[in-house]
């Protein structure tokens, strides 16, 4: 049997005050501090990393360069990334929370999409990096600066808290297959970004990073400010961040309550 020290028992125990939503927190913190910092330190003082980043992306912009069909295939799935479409994807579940008297969800779903933009925003005028152009005129146009990559960044944080508030209404054997798809939409929306030229390697991996950990931050502060009201705690990344609403186990209370009725 694993013997666990018992600050980090206390610290992943959902039970907790707190708990593990402050480990989520801790952990947002690090992905933010050591991947993304070192990241960021290297394109600010055109660091070694920034050669082979620079290798790289030109290797997987060659792999679409010659093909108008690969082109037209790597925007479409960029499109799954742009602004415009994530709004309907963030949009359509938060008005659908709100018909159902779920505001609290709304409000997750709507601050996490909007905070996440906002904060990429920041760090692209604050790091200031063009756009690639290997040696020329850029393959594709694309507006604002190239670190972190927004698409990158904005469909870890849309996709993954929407997948988070949909997670309670999804069947349990279903919820793996959707997840793996979700992730690998979310690394082909990044991957498109590099086939198109319009971001560096760095730019994509820090957006998945920076994403990540904005999303953690936000739903251990959702769960945290549940707690506050008086619901029970929960794992969100289990559980979803709503799991009493399950139609499965709402059914199941209601069952149980006829039973003690008869």
């Amino acid at each position: 049997m694993l013997i666990v020290p018992e600050f980090i028992e206390r610290r992943l125990d959902p039970e907790q005050e707190y708990g593990l939503r402050l480990t989520l927190i801790g952990i947002a913190f690090l992905l933010v501090a050591i991947p993304f910092g070192f990241l960021t330190e290297q394109v600010l003082s055109d660091g070694p990393l920034t050669q082979l980043d620079l290798s790289l992306s030109e290797h997987l912009i060659s792999l679409a360069r010659d093909h108008a069909w690969a082109n037209s295939a790597l925007e479409v799935v960029s499109f799954l990334g742009k602004p415009i479409f994530l709004l309907f994807v963030v949009g359509i579940p938060a008005a659908w929370m709100l018909k159902r008297g779920e505001g609290r969800i709304a409000v997750y779903l709507v601050a996490t999409s909007i905070s996440g933009g906002i904060v990429d925003t920041i760090l692209k005028i604050v790091v200031n990096r063009p756009r690639p152009t290997f040696g020329g005129a850029p393959l594709n146009a694309a507006y604002g600066n190239s670190f972190p990559s927004g698409h990158s960044l904005a469909s870890v944080v849309c996709y993954g808290a929407v997948l988070l508030v949909l997670e309670p209404y999804i069947k349990a054997n279903h919820r793996r297959p959707i997840l793996l798809i979700t992730a690998l939409l979310v690394l082909a929306i990044g991957m498109s970004r590099l086939g198109l030229g319009v971001h560096y390697t760095s730019d994509v991996i820090a957006g998945y990073v920076l994403g990540m950990a904005w999303l953690l931050a936000a739903t251990a502060a959702f769960s945290i400010w549940r707690v506050e009201r008086g619901a029970e705690p929960v794992t969100p990344t289990m559980d979803g961040i709503e799991p009493e609403h399950d139609p499965m186990l709402i059914e199941k209370h209601e069952q149980a309550g006829d039973v003690a009725h008869a």
